[in-house]
């Protein structure tokens, strides 16, 4: 999630001198902010709760007071929002959406590429690596072909799910999938549940489902950036993950990311 850099810092002024020549006057002239408010001198009783709440949230960086907007409520939200897009509440939800489908794709894809990856190098399968599967021809059907059923399926998908985020619950209505809704019964809007989409009956109450959420979107955002990371990687080596850490691990000390960087330099 996301948390404005820059705008949060709280500078709190410190003095060089004993606080006891100070006129402690000024506070009564309307200078109290003099006077440090970390152990609540000089602050209101509001101000000491929010200083309390801040320091009790943890937070990406420690000593930030998180954006206003960002109070600690959606999963997986620890005040990361350098850019401030979660300014406008709307467009937070969409974000949080986008997130979460991003998450998905990219623990899926993590997924697909290792095993993949992994019965290609142990001689199980001729599977081709994950950067050239797409040229492969395959039987079932001409590239074309898939193309176009893939776009028309997620399209589909996509309309669906979009559907439900601007008019939450229409997706679940009688008629409006082939009969299937009782199958594919939404949660709320990100979260389909039913025996299809949740097979094994997790997170049924979806708003006290906190911890699934969050254990979700932490796993989806390391998955995205390992399948940054395999990205990079394929550029640089042009060989799959599973090949590099077997190269690796042949020479523990010689074949490293800063070997394997200095040699595709020169």
């Amino acid at each position: 999630m996301v948390s404005t850099i820059g705008r949060s810092f709280n500078f709190q002024p410190c003095f060089l001198f004993n606080s006891k020549t100070v006129d402690k006057s000024l506070t009564a002239r309307g200078h109290s902010w003099l006077w440090p408010t970390a152990a609540g001198v000089g602050a209101t009783a509001p101000d000491r709760q929010i200083r309390a709440a801040a320091e009790q949230r943890p937070t990406w960086l420690p000593g930030l007071d998180p954006p206003t907007y960002l109070d600690g409520t959606l999963a997986g939200d620890y005040g990361f929002d350098p850019l401030g897009l979660g300014e406008d509440p709307e467009s937070l939800k969409w974000y949080v959406q986008a997130e979460l489908v991003h998450a998905r794709f990219a623990m899926l894809g993590v997924l697909g590429i290792l095993v993949t990856d992994l019965l290609r190098v142990a001689g199980i399968s001729k599977i081709p690596v994950w950067f050239e599967a797409g040229a492969v021809k395959y039987e079932l059907a001409n590239t074309g072909t898939l193309v176009i059923v893939q776009l028309l399926l997620m399209g589909f998908a996509e309309t669906k799910r979009y559907m439900d985020f601007i008019n939450p619950g229409s997706q679940a209505k009688d008629g409006s999938f082939f009969g299937l809704e009782a199958s594919l019964e939404g949660l709320e809007p990100g979260y389909p549940g039913g025996p299809l989409l949740n097979p094994l009956g997790l997170a049924r109450d979806i708003k006290s489902a906190h911890d699934w959420k969050l254990k979700e979107i932490k796993n989806g955002r390391l998955a995205m950036v390992a399948i940054l990371g395999i990205f990079i990687q394929a550029s640089v080596t042009h060989v799959g993950p599973i090949d590099n850490l077997v190269e690796h691990l042949s020479n523990p000390w010689h074949k490293t990311i800063i070997q394997t960087l200095a040699s595709s330099s020169s």
